[in-house]
């Protein structure tokens, strides 16, 4: 079955950041999310321009981009040490790519790291344009989407996440984030992609 996946770019068992799913709006999942680190960088351009630069910038971080020269696999779940001999090690890649409008024609682009990794046992980016960053525990309402992640595609199933949220007890507090799951040779039909934008209740009650 990997190597099937594998064929047509479908993730076969890459790790993703933990969450809770709290409630269901129709279609829509809120899900709870603790505590993550990603490393992130701000590039321009469109939507696609941007996730293919930001990809790019941030593959060379975790492809070896860093003090230590170490390298995430992007397919491989579980961390493990490397040859003690080049003092090399790998450590796996999670899911989703995350991209955020940051303003006029500049994008944040996200990977989320492995759970077992603090931010003083990653190692540190080469690339002054990269970052690490944590990310604090959040609420998100959560639309699924297959197919490609175009910016039609994006803007349509925003105005659909928007639009459940209209009428439930969840009201957006940021702007809505794109979270891509598969490699761009992935047939779309197989892709997971999902819009999401952080809410809060309506009522001071915090879930």
């Amino acid at each position: 079955m990997a190597s099937a996946c594998s064929t047509v770019g479908v993730r076969s068992g890459t790790e993703e950041p933990v969450y809770q799913v709290v409630e269901r709006v129709g279609d829509l999942e809120i899900r709870r999310y603790g505590e993550r680190i990603a490393a992130q960088t701000v590039v321009t351009g469109d939507s696609a321009e941007a996730r293919n630069a930001g990809f790019r910038k941030l593959a060379g971080y975790i492809f070896g981009g860093n003090d230590r020269r170490m390298s995430i696999s992007m397919t491989a779940p579980v961390a493990q040490a490397g040859d003690p001999a080049t003092g090399s090690e790998t450590i796996s890649m999670t899911a989703p790519v995350a991209q955020t409008p940051s303003g006029a024609g500049r994008w944040t682009v996200q990977f989320f790291m492995p759970a077992a990794y603090t931010m003083e046992t990653l190692p540190v980016p080469r690339d002054p344009a990269v970052q690490l960053v944590v990310v604090p525990a959040e609420t998100y309402a959560v639309l699924k989407f297959s197919g490609m992640g175009s910016v039609p595609a994006v803007e349509t199933h925003t105005a659909d996440l928007l639009s459940g949220l209209a009428t439930s007890r969840w009201i957006p507090r940021a702007d809505p984030v794109a979270w891509f799951y598969d490699p761009p040779w992935t047939v779309p039909s197989f892709r997971r992609n999902e819009i999401a934008v952080r809410v809060e209740p309506a009522t001071a009650e915090r879930p």
